[in-house]
């Protein structure tokens, strides 16, 4: 198996997310008591160790639709086969999902158009098209126009989450993991980021309420808030809020995700989308060994990576 950074990124993300899993919904306070360090079973879910939860699984299915092409309707055929339980569960079930993106599968199941599908409602905004978006930045790894980026970016998003702010924090994220695959470490990722993010909004007629929201990445430094300014809730902001955090705040992936974690609340999420990154940032060989041996479908996820890499040229 040769790694590159499809599988830095993907395992990122599903090693993040098992870590997660067994202390979903502990408070900050509890997890401060008794932190987590390694993999655990049980706990929230009753789940073995090494158990990923919808947001690998969701990931996986977009990464496993872009094997074969940029498709709407393939990508939101794959997240309905999942919730059916036919594909990409880590043991045969489905034991986690959001309440939008069980809504918008719904919808799919409906004949609707699939960026029709996703919630348009401000009280839709949870973190659900955030913590799949990144096998996107594979597919738009060579692409110079902004615009285009944007609009893939909604697209995808909408099938579950159409609202403008799950939008744009998908966007934001997308446009930093971009920035990593051109070889930035994390704090010129970021400046980059806020850099591209501000020229592009420049000329657009965004409600200027919803993208003041998003000032603490873009018009400060996130990662100079205080813990106890950073929320982990399940809410689209809060997550990509926290993510960077942990990410500009640590130096290896070991530390990225366990401070994900540990911030307690959206466990899973919040490691998965920080996982990501991290795995992106540091490569597959910083991932703690014992973490990826105990994952569930390691090798189903290995196969997955190899084809998605072989499709977009991903060689380093």
């Amino acid at each position: 198996m040769k790694i590159n950074q499809v599988h830095s990124a993907l395992f990122g993300v599903a090693v993040g997310d098992a870590l997660g899993v067994p202390v979903e919904f502990q408070d900050r306070e509890l997890l401060a008591r008794f932190p987590v360090v390694n993999m655990r079973e049980n706990g929230s879910h009753a789940q073995p160790r090494g158990t990923w939860s919808d947001d690998s699984s969701l990931t996986f299915c977009l990464a496993e639709s872009l094997c074969i092409d940029y498709d709407l309707e393939d990508i939101a055929s794959k997240f309905k086969k999942w919730y059916n339980s036919e594909i990409w569960t880590p043991h045969g079930r489905v034991f986690d999902i959001g309440i939008a993106t069980r809504e918008a599968i719904y919808r799919i199941s409906t004949g609707h158009k699939p960026e029709l599908c996703g919630g348009f409602d401000v009280e839709d905004n949870g973190n659900g098209s955030l913590m799949r978006i990144l096998p996107l930045a594979f597919y738009l790894k060579e692409e110079k126009d902004i615009n285009i980026i944007y609009q893939k970016v909604k697209e995808v998003s909408s099938i579950t989450h159409a609202h403008f702010r799950s939008v744009f924090a998908c966007f934001i994220y997308v446009v930093y993991a971009l920035e990593i695959l051109k070889g930035h470490d994390k704090f010129e990722a970021y400046n980059q980021t806020k850099i591209i993010v501000e020229d592009f909004i420049a000329n657009k007629d965004f409600n200027k309420k919803e993208i003041q929201l998003f000032d603490r990445i873009l018009k400060v430094n996130v990662n100079e808030l205080e813990k106890d300014k950073v929320y982990s809730s399940g809410y689209v902001l809060h997550s990509l809020e926290a993510s960077l955090w942990c990410l500009l705040k640590s130096n290896t992936y070991e530390e990225t995700v366990l401070k994900a974690v540990n911030l307690g609340g959206d466990t899973d999420t919040t490691a998965a989308i920080a996982g990501g990154l991290a795995g992106l940032l540091y490569g597959y060989e910083n991932i703690p060994e014992e973490w990826i041996n105990v994952l569930a479908r390691k090798n189903d996820i290995t196969k997955l990576c190899d084809t998605l890499s072989k499709k977009y040229e991903i060689h380093n």
